[in-house]
């Protein structure tokens, strides 16, 4: 394993650098600022961002997440380290970038899965960054950890499909401009149990669904995010031609679509587990207390340095993972895909804890960054399957060795 970057990598991470010391960095107070002005924060959509966009796209930084003919074709070990540069700010810099979840993994399901027919009408608006869509996958109504779980009904009918059924946690689709929602429910019931699942592809216009509320995550609206949308789906008719790559192959769909995405939610953590470090530093070194500066009290010292250690094995594992993901394939990287989705979010949210500590109370407030990194981080114990969830697998795949 040689975790080296090559040339390309290089060149890349030197012109996203400059991107974020020039643009980015500045541009989050101008952000919140123009978020924060309107009356509406659904309806609200910052000019800085399309500011931020066309600049990105100008400098070629645009679509690196995914690799083959759609995106800018890096594998996952080149683009670890530029995910973990745009998660030091996750309001803005995947956004910027087009590298935003959930478009990511919508972009990936269709770029995989979808006809040339659902590639043009909607793959290509997101890869262009013109619109936004949701993954509607979660429901308050069931154990969602084990998706077998899914209640909502997909029936066909004719050349059309109906849908029926209650998601929360939908990630984007409070943004107006989300226009696409990819649905996963149940299309046979009686099937095995991995093929009962079907994913669809539902128009957010479409009759029949109905915006219920937005879902808070510790008291933020994530309105810089397009929300989180708990959306009812009443008889919603949608044409057959909407379904992805057939029925039955929801299961299937969602385990290639969740591989990725859970290794870019952990390279992405290791640059906000970054930042917090830096901050923490900083802060260290101008407060003085019972005498002299924070950086000469044992405890910080202690904090800091196990923060610099902790980041150093969650970054190895991480990209050992992206290699392994490179050279052998995701279902080959199985087990270290489970453990950075255990590791890291266990790993950030110590070291923005520490970071909070650190900042006293102003590391709770508004005047920093972390009370809405550690939000993010703590809710990464969940998304994409809980912590308890992998933590059994891996036991399985670990005692399996002995039987």
């Amino acid at each position: 394993m040689d975790f080296g970057y090559d040339e390309r990598t290089e060149e890349l991470r030197k012109q996203l650098l400059d991107f974020m010391d020039s643009h980015v960095y500045p541009a989050e107070p101008v952000f919140l600022e123009q978020l924060a002005a309107g009356d509406d924060p659904w309806s609200a959509h910052p000019p800085i961002m399309e500011d931020l966009k066309a600049e990105a796209r100008k400098r070629g930084l645009w679509n690196l997440f995914l690799p083959g003919e759609h995106g800018a074709g890096l594998t996952n070990l080149q683009y670890a380290p530029l995910a973990e540069i745009m998660g030091r700010v996750g309001r803005l810099a995947p956004e910027a970038t087009n590298c935003a979840a959930p478009d990511t993994g919508n972009m990936e399901v269709l770029s995989l899965f979808g006809t040339e027919q659902q590639k043009k009408q909607w793959l290509q608006p997101l890869l262009d960054g013109e619109i936004r869509s949701a993954f509607c996958m979660t429901e308050p109504d069931v154990a969602s950890s084990d998706a077998t779980n899914i209640g909502t009904r997909i029936e066909r009918d004719g050349d059309h499909y109906l849908i029926n059924g209650r998601k929360w946690f939908s990630s984007g689709a409070m943004s107006p401009r989300c226009k696409i929602l990819i649905v996963m429910g149940k299309t046979d019931p009686d099937a095995e149990r991995h093929r009962q699942q079907s994913q669809i592809l539902v128009p957010k216009d479409t009759p029949g669904v109905q915006l219920i509320r937005s879902m808070n995550v510790f008291g933020y609206d994530d309105a810089d995010h397009g929300g989180h949308a708990e959306i009812v789906f009443d008889n919603v008719r949608v044409p057959a031609e909407n379904i992805i790559a057939g029925e039955g192959e929801g299961f299937a769909i969602a385990q290639a679509r969740l591989g990725p995405g859970r290794i870019h939610h952990c390279m992405r953590a290791i640059g906000m587990a970054e930042r917090a470090l830096e901050l923490m530093c900083r802060r260290a070194n101008e407060r003085i207390a019972f005498g002299k500066p924070l950086a000469e009290q044992g405890v910080v010292q202690h904090w800091i340095a196990e923060s610099r250690v902790k980041i150093e094995q969650a970054r190895l594992l991480v990209l050992k993972t992206a290699w392994l993901m490179d050279t052998v394939g995701n279902q080959g990287a199985h087990t270290e895909i489970q453990a950075i989705k255990v590791g890291v979010p266990q790993m950030v949210t110590w070291v923005i804890d520490r970071a909070i500590q650190a900042h006293g109370g102003g590391g709770v407030s508004q005047e920093f960054p972390l009370a809405n990194l550690y939000a993010h981080a703590r809710t990464l114990h969940i998304v994409d399957g809980p912590d308890e969830v992998h933590r059994r697998s891996l036991a399985r795949r670990e005692l399996k060795k002995y039987r």
